[in-house]
């Protein structure tokens, strides 16, 4: 994740509550999924940044994930994510992301 984003992602938290926020991730493996998903959910595990101690509780979903796919038009989904789903392993990011929403801050 970019060090910018958690920034963004804090100050939206702030300014509108988290019961507001829905994250996509796009992170092209499981490990980075997880720890992008750790972060907005329970904090930043590296403890640096603008979300180091912040249990935002955000949720979250990879662009991958059946839930996310059923939202997004076909044509469009191919055009930015087809690809994507064919090369990444899209069952084990989401099941990562997945393990991640079901944590509670």
């Amino acid at each position: 994740m970019d060090l910018t984003i958690p920034e963004v992602i804090k100050r939206l938290a702030d300014e509108n509550g988290t019961e507001q926020l829905l994250v996509i991730l796009g992170a092209p493996n499981d490990e980075s999924a997880e720890i992008a998903a750790e972060t907005v959910v329970l904090g930043d595990p590296t403890y640096a940044g603008a979300l180091a101690e912040a249990q935002l509780g955000l949720s979250v979903y990879h662009a991958l994930e059946d839930e996310f796919h059923s939202l997004i038009d076909d044509d469009v989904w191919e055009e930015q994510i087809g690809i994507m789903a064919d090369v990444l392993d899209g069952e084990a990011i989401a099941a990562a992301v997945k393990g991640m929403r079901e944590q509670e801050p």
